[in-house]
C-alpha cells in the first residue's frame, strides 16, 4: 500500500515540477509539452522508487530515506530536462 501512495505522490510531484520547469525555460522545453509531462512523471517515479529501496539497502536511516524521497525526485526533473537540452544541442 505504501508503494501505491508513493507512486501517486510522485505523479503529482512530476506534474508540478514539469510545470515549474516550463516556467523556468519559458516554454522552451527540449521536448514538446505532452512529452514533457511524460518525462517529468517517469523521472520522478524512477528516482522516487530508487530512493525508497536503495537508501535503506545502503544502510542509511529511514529519516534519510524520507528526505531523499521528498527532495530528489523534485530536483531531478529540471536536471533531466537540462540534460536532454544539452544532448540535443
Amino acid at each position: 500500500m505504501e508503494i501505491l501512495i508513493l507512486v501517486a505522490a510522485m505523479v503529482v510531484v512530476g506534474l508540478i515540477m514539469t510545470y515549474v520547469s516550463k516556467l523556468i525555460w519559458k516554454d522552451e522545453l527540449p521536448v514538446g509539452m505532452p512529452n514533457a509531462y511524460i518525462v517529468g512523471i517517469v523521472t520522478t517515479i524512477i528516482v522516487g522508487l530508487l530512493d525508497w529501496f536503495v537508501i535503506p539497502a545502503m544502510g542509511f536511516s529511514d529519516t534519510l530515506k524520507y528526505v531523499g524521497v521528498a527532495l530528489e525526485p523534485a530536483l531531478s526533473v529540471p536536471l533531466v530536462f537540462w540534460i536532454i537540452k544539452k544532448a540535443k544541442s
